[in-house]
Parts: structure tokens; C-alpha cells; sequence
């Protein structure tokens, strides 16, 4: 009964101990296949949420005001495509010997904050005799109503007197 028992144990172990097959390279292929189906499904729900507007869609023509023009003029937003939130901004406002255009690049980055990046140009009669004066950069234009309107921030221009740029949707 002992060698039975013995006999039983060994061939346990050898058969526990016993060398399994290397896995074949075909289901390596497969896994493979798994790991690229699985990114390929990601790659599509990033895109999906990078091109969906986190903020308010604001394509379309509005009105675009200073507060040293009598007059009203507009400016455009074009959608960047594929792009959240961006957009391609031109607009222009005249009166007499006055006058402000915008052309540039704009990025909604909360509820009440875009940044605008180009240049803004005006020239106002009243200051240094219509010396046109452009700012270039990145600049931020901040809405207090609810989005109604979105005003430039920095509104010191180069003759140092307050201007009012304003953007309303």
C-alpha cells in the first residue's frame, strides 16, 4: 500500500511538473488584434468628445461695438473644425474717420471667459489724430451678463484713455 501511495505522489508531481507548451505565435496575433480594436474604439470617443462644444456655440455673425465709435459694426465666428470651442474670428466696425477691426483666433475656455488671439486695430480720430494703434497677443474678453456680451480686458489703448470692446451674442 506504501509503493501505491508513493506511486501515486510521484506520478502527481511529474505530471504537475511536466512542461507546458510554448504559446503559439497565432495567439499572439490575436491579442494584438484585441489591444488595436480596443485603442481604435478610444482614438473614436476622444475624437468624438475633443470635437463637441464644451461651452456655448457661438458660430454666426454678432454685433461688435466700441465705445468710442457711434456706429455698430460685426464680427464672425467660424467653428474650427474638429475643434472644441474655437473658432476663427474677423469683424470690422466703421464711422467717419473712426474705425476698429479684430481678426484672429478665439478659444472659449469657461462660461464666462474667451481668449482671443490676433490683432485688434483701431483708429480713433480723438486719440494722437487717429494714430492707429494695434494690440497683438493674446488677450481675454470676459462676459458679467450671463454671455450676453463678452468685453476686451485690456482696455487701456496707447494714448492711455479706456476703451470698450465689446462682443454681443
Amino acid at each position: 500500500m506504501k509503493n501505491f501511495l508513493t506511486a501515486i505522489a510521484v506520478s502527481a508531481v511529474l505530471v504537475s511538473c511536466s512542461k507546458k507548451e510554448a504559446t503559439p505565435a497565432s495567439d499572439k496575433a490575436d491579442s494584438t488584434k484585441i489591444v488595436d480594436s480596443i485603442n481604435a474604439a478610444r482614438m473614436k470617443i476622444n475624437d468624438s468628445i475633443r470635437s463637441k462644444n464644451h461651452f456655448k456655440d457661438f458660430s454666426g455673425t454678432h454685433k461688435l461695438t466700441h465705445s468710442q465709435i457711434n456706429s455698430e459694426g460685426t464680427v464672425e465666428f467660424k467653428k474650427i473644425d474638429g475643434e472644441a470651442d474655437h473658432y476663427d474670428v474677423s469683424g470690422t466696425i466703421a464711422s467717419g474717420k473712426n474705425s476698429l477691426k479684430i481678426k484672429g483666433f478665439m478659444a472659449a475656455v469657461s462660461d464666462k471667459h474667451m481668449n482671443f488671439t490676433g490683432e485688434i486695430t483701431q483708429s480713433i480720430s480723438s486719440n494722437d489724430n487717429g494714430k492707429p494703434y494695434t494690440r497683438k497677443g493674446t488677450k481675454t474678453f470676459m462676459s458679467k451678463d450671463g454671455g450676453k456680451t463678452y468685453r476686451l480686458q485690456d482696455m487701456v489703448n496707447g494714448s492711455g484713455f479706456v476703451d470698450h470692446i465689446d462682443i454681443h451674442f
